[in-house]
């Protein structure tokens, strides 16, 4: 039993780095208009930056998890704290358009895939019990980003009255919390006294049979579905408010409300994973998700989207770090980070693709009502792909056999 209290330091250290690295990538949002204003370059061709941001994570997930299973995550992180830091630091003095979306679409996005699949592989090894309470612990530090660089960002704008200044602060800022945070990420003491057998025998697999296996697969495509569901409602909740007839402002400020939820989802749902089980209540989460994106389409004022925001953002959030675990559950710790690197490069494919099905969608019938609608069809199927996962291992269920 690994009851040492420096686990909660790797907690953390975690979400202290992937909220970092997160807002750091997310800041562009708030980055946009004034680059825009000062270089004459379109808002379009800077939003690119953000798609280059996803794909490319999608990428560097897969990368940096196999590279943290083989290396150790120290060793990631340090490189993605560095990246981190080099990237806004070389974006801020950009003087091409092509040169910033390389610099801050490929260099940021890579850093910031280099903390989720490690970090959560990391705290699971130091975990024999409130696993889904540690790994959603983790994921709350990443899903308070937008929460804070963003506005850091606002605020050091208005105060030096140029976006390159800001992001160079920011920059410099990112290496002052990230590269001392990396001297806290170390290994479980007793990680080689483990007794997991069942994990043994998942992460005994070769790497391309657990790809095949219908654990990966039922896991990534429920990922894939899940993130497919929320994406499109997540990225066009303040254009729908709007479109609804609430104010600009308060209609920006119903985004806060599900990220402020998503922070409290993380810690209800890892507490009731822990206590009645992973899978059940993934089920469960994917189920309201699915219901509350539907229920959207009859919103007709402020009150309506908060409380629908408080559902929304607390389900979505509670459900992400459910995956971790069940990926720990299948395939053990030794593969960990590079099955859940895998997982996540699917559900960044779908996280890319709800935004622009949602944009053709209201193109094409002049309301949001069919992206909400297409994203609940979404949501059911990620609740009927999670009722075909296989049985757990080590709880008189059936279990992988290696090869």
């Amino acid at each position: 039993m690994k009851s040492s209290h420096y686990r909660w330091v790797i907690v953390f250290a975690g979400g202290l780095m992937g909220c970092v690295a997160v807002g750091v990538m997310f800041s562009l949002a708030v980055f946009l208009e004034p680059i825009a204003r000062q270089t004459g370059w379109s808002h379009a061709a800077i939003s690119s930056a953000m798609t280059v941001n996803f794909i490319v994570m999608g990428l560097g997930s897969f990368m940096w998890g196999a590279a943290s299973d083989r290396f150790g995550a120290r060793i990631v992180v340090l490189i993605g704290s560095v990246l981190a830091g080099l990237a806004l630091v070389l974006a801020s003095r950009a003087q091409s358009l092509f040169a910033f979306q390389i610099l801050y679409g490929c260099l940021v996005g890579l850093s910031a895939s280099a903390f989720m699949a490690p970090m959560i592989s990391l705290t699971m090894r130091w975990f024999d019990d409130h696993r889904s309470l540690a790994v959603s612990l983790v994921s709350a530090g990443m899903g308070m980003a937008p929460m804070t660089i963003s506005p850091l960002a606002r605020f050091l704008i208005d105060e030096f009255g140029d976006w390159r200044t800001a992001m160079l602060v920011i920059g410099i800022g990112a290496w002052i919390i990230l590269l001392p945070t990396v001297l806290l990420v170390r290994n479980p003491p007793d990680e080689a006294a483990v007794e997991d057998a069942p994990q043994a025998e998942g992460a005994g697999q070769p790497i391309a049979k657990v790809f095949r296996s219908p654990q990966f697969l039922v896991l990534a495509f429920t990922f894939f579905a899940c993130c497919t569901a929320h994406s499109g409602p997540i990225f066009h909740m303040v254009s729908y408010a709007m479109y609804c007839g609430v104010a600009p402002m308060a209609a920006v400020s119903i985004y806060s409300v599900e990220g402020a939820a998503g922070l409290g989802g993380r810690i209800v749902y890892g507490l009731a994973a822990d206590r009645f089980g992973v899978k059940p209540v993934l089920i469960i989460g994917l189920l309201i998700q699915a219901l509350v994106i539907a229920a959207y389409t009859m919103a007709t004022d402020l009150a309506h989207f908060y409380a629908l925001a408080i559902i929304f953002g607390g389900t979505y959030g509670g459900v992400m770090p459910l995956y971790a675990v069940l990926a720990q559950d299948y395939f053990g710790a030794k593969i960990l980070g590079t099955v859940l690197g895998a997982a996540s490069m699917l559900s960044s494919i779908g996280m890319a693709f709800g935004p622009l099905a949602g944009g053709w969608a209201f193109d094409a019938f002049n309301n949001y009502n069919w992206l909400f609608f297409g994203s609940a069809l979404v949501g059911l199927a990620a609740v009927l792909i999670a009722l075909a996962f296989p049985p757990l291992p080590g709880r008189e269920e059936e279990k992988l056999q290696p090869a």
